[in-house]
């Protein structure tokens, strides 16, 4: 049996692009939705149901961070990749803290979309598969369950970004392990290339904060300077 096509969503109000990209994608073997703003993305989305989402940043109505905000807030982690012209590190910084999955600048090249849609939802596929052997990790009163992408703490709910959820459980998942931060950004973001290792202490900070950790005596995540990251607890899982 043949694997079902990845449906893909773009949503940007340049025609010229998206006359461009959807023929290139359907030939790379994905079925392509094109919408020209996020209002439309929006509205389309449950019909869709999309396994990627490309986003122009700035668009006249409902531009693509706004997009990705809603998504985010409405429990949508959908995989998505942002595009814009402003090209710096605040708004690399923006975007992961809104949840994007990836940042392209205008004007790229459309190989190079290609290449990074491929190595999400590569990525996408193995952390699926990885979770089917435990999906409930527990370290004393935190738990945090993979499949319903709930994170509690002394029964209560800790609300993460979904990067730090992500981040959070690769580090439950390994307890007692050194992870660097470029292994971090290489298996969690999978854009090493494009964003620095900032990003990934930017998470570590969010999750410190909000499961009230202190760093200089951790009881879930400790700092190995010069090398990275490890959780400290001891961590069972069903």
């Amino acid at each position: 049996m043949q694997p079902a096509q990845k449906k893909l969503l773009i949503v940007d109000d340049e025609p010229d692009l998206l006359a461009e990209l959807k023929p290139l994608l359907e030939r790379s073997g994905y079925a392509v939705t094109t919408r020209n703003n996020g209002r439309e993305a929006l509205d389309a989305l449950e019909s869709i149901k999309p396994d990627l989402i490309i986003l122009d940043m700035l668009m006249p109505i409902l531009g693509g961070r706004s997009v990705l905000r809603q998504l985010r807030q409405a429990g949508d982690w959908t995989p998505v990749i942002l595009l814009t012209q402003v090209n710096t590190s605040s708004e690399r910084v923006l975007s992961l803290q809104e949840g994007a999955d990836d940042y392209l600048n205008k004007p790229f090249d459309p190989l190079e979309l290609l290449a990074r849609i491929q190595a999400i939802l590569r990525r996408a596929n193995q952390h699926s598969a990885s979770a089917a052997p435990a999906t409930v990790f527990t370290c004393g009163q935190l738990q945090l369950d993979k499949q319903k992408r709930s994170v509690e703490l002394n029964g209560k709910p800790v609300e993460l970004t979904g990067r730090a959820f992500d981040l959070l459980a690769y580090l439950m998942n390994r307890p007692q392990e050194i992870v660097s931060r470029d292994q971090l950004l290489d298996e969690i973001w999978g854009w090493a290339y494009a964003v620095s290792t900032r990003a990934v202490d930017i998470r570590v900070a969010e999750i410190r904060k909000e499961l009230g950790d202190d760093p200089s005596n951790p009881s879930y995540i400790e700092t190995i300077v010069g090398q990275g990251y490890r959780f400290v607890g001891s961590v069972s899982t069903k």
